[in-house]
């Protein structure tokens, strides 16, 4: 991974603790999950990508890819704020296991 790729700085956050809300429910804020700003390639996902990244099962959820050096935290219930917008991560790989990068495969959810 080429440094040069890593320009889009990003905030990556995970469910904090559940708070009770009175009514007999709870409420969950989104904590971040690293120091930020972190920094990550943001590329939109095309078929034949996905068809890669996934092997062979296509995810036609997935709107974009982010390449983020390794962090052992990050995992499906990861969100990712990059801006204004917000990616749910659906997929998390490791390239090769070698702990250098992650790709995390991710849905924008429109607000």
């Amino acid at each position: 991974m080429e440094i040069g790729a890593l320009r889009h700085s990003i905030v990556l956050e995970n469910p904090g603790p559940a708070v009770p809300d009175g009514d007999g429910g709870f409420t969950q804020a989104w904590v971040p999950n690293l120091p930020s700003p972190v920094w990550a390639s943001i590329t939109p996902a095309s078929a034949r990508d996905l068809e890669r990244l996934v092997a062979g099962s296509v995810q036609s959820n997935a709107t974009h890819v982010v390449r983020i050096r390794y962090h052992a935290n990050i995992s499906t219930q990861t969100r990712v704020t990059f801006g204004t917008r917000v990616f749910e991560v659906t997929g998390v790989q490791n390239p090769d296991e070698r702990n250098i990068e992650l790709v995390l495969i991710c849905q924008e959810r429109v607000q």
